[in-house]
């Protein structure tokens, strides 16, 4: 495939870029070649934050022609990788923390954001069913795969993306190594009555490209100030749900219920125990009709994790590290799983 490119360069000894136009309408992408480190969420030194990190930027075709906008954070070697798929109203852009810190640790971290979000093509908050999600997931997926040689992959998805790639997992059997949900949408709000759920499918059948408010509270999404002002104040963020959008998450937050069996990969759920926005009953029920949560099983490794503290964005909150620190661990047990051919170790509830 053709592509022409150019250089520049920042002074001051700042992050160089290399801008890259294929015309082949892959989209343009953007490298930037920096220290892990000045990206990296704060903490105490590591010596992991030595190792380089190149974030890159492009675009690729969704599922219909969508255009849609993707990152990625790249180590020096990789020896996995690992898919972000972000929540409702945000964007892949909010990640760049934990795309770091995974990069640093040898893992390519991956996202994109979601039709109708962020820098992605398509009317703000609008699917006109949840395959559209899933028929894009696939696609980024298969290009992964094919970038990265084959290396293992991990599905991540907060909150929408949760149920996102729970369902994916469910329908779609994927080649992944296994799945991993933080504040997954898999139960309805408790402020989401009947009478707003009807009001929602008869609007639907008049106006399914009507845009209405999602609802979301950005005080709940963090109990750090700072988070919950950078997201009011971020232009990528929006607050939109189309009655369409409304109706196809309500109706596969319902079709999920009950079916874990139907999971074929190593799956860990992780939330925030004062998550108010998606309620964590819903990750527990859901890890209950998993076939590795019972005791002794040989089904595919299953954990559910619920973090005391902390609320619906668990990868921004205070325990943050923590969980990063957990999800590596629970990839690099699903690993070794995959080397020795064995079934799975003692599957943990916290």
């Amino acid at each position: 495939m053709l592509a022409k490119s150019s250089e520049c360069r920042t002074g001051g000894g700042g992050p160089q870029f290399r801008i890259a136009v294929d015309i082949a309408d892959r989209g343009c992408q953007v490298e930037s070649h920096a220290a892990a480190g000045q990206a990296a969420s704060a903490g105490p030194p590591d010596p992991w934050r030595a190792n380089a990190v190149r974030r890159i930027e492009s675009r690729f075709r969704g599922h219909a022609g969508m255009p849609l906008f993707r990152r990625s954070w790249l180590p020096n070697k990789a020896v996995r990788s690992v898919i972000l798929v972000h929540g409702l109203g945000e964007h892949s852009g909010r990640y760049d923390h934990m795309g770091a810190w995974f990069a640093q640790r040898d893992t390519a971290v991956h996202g994109f954001d979601l039709r109708g979000h962020g820098r992605s093509a398509g009317r703000r908050g609008h699917i006109d069913g949840i395959a559209d999600y899933l028929n894009d997931l696939e696609i980024f997926l298969e290009l992964v795969l094919e970038e990265s040689g084959g290396l293992p992959v991990t599905l991540v998805g907060h909150s929408l993306g949760g149920l996102i790639v729970t369902t994916y997992a469910v329908e779609r059997s994927p080649r992944v190594q296994s799945v991993v949900t933080s504040g997954a949408a898999l139960e309805l709000s408790s402020e989401l009555s009947r009478g707003k759920i009807l009001l929602a499918r008869l609007l639907y059948k008049v106006a399914p490209r009507l845009g209405v408010n999602a609802g979301i509270d950005p005080r709940a999404i963090c109990s750090d100030p700072d988070v919950v002002r950078r997201y009011i104040d971020d232009p990528l963020v929006h607050g939109i749900s189309t009655t369409s959008h409304a109706v196809a998450i309500i109706n596969q937050i319902e079709r999920l219920r009950g079916a874990g069996a139907r999971v074929e990969v190593p799956m860990f759920l992780a939330h925030g125990e004062a998550d108010r926005l998606c309620l964590p009953s819903g990750s527990q029920a859901f890890y209950q009709t998993l076939p590795g949560s019972i005791e002794g099983s040989k089904a595919p490794r299953a954990e559910l994790r619920i973090y005391p503290r902390n609320f619906h964005e668990i990868f921004n909150d205070v325990d943050r590290e923590t969980v990063f620190a957990d999800v590596l661990d629970w990839i690099q047990r699903c690993e070794k799983d995959a080397h020795t051919g064995s079934g799975r170790e003692q599957h943990d509830v916290h």
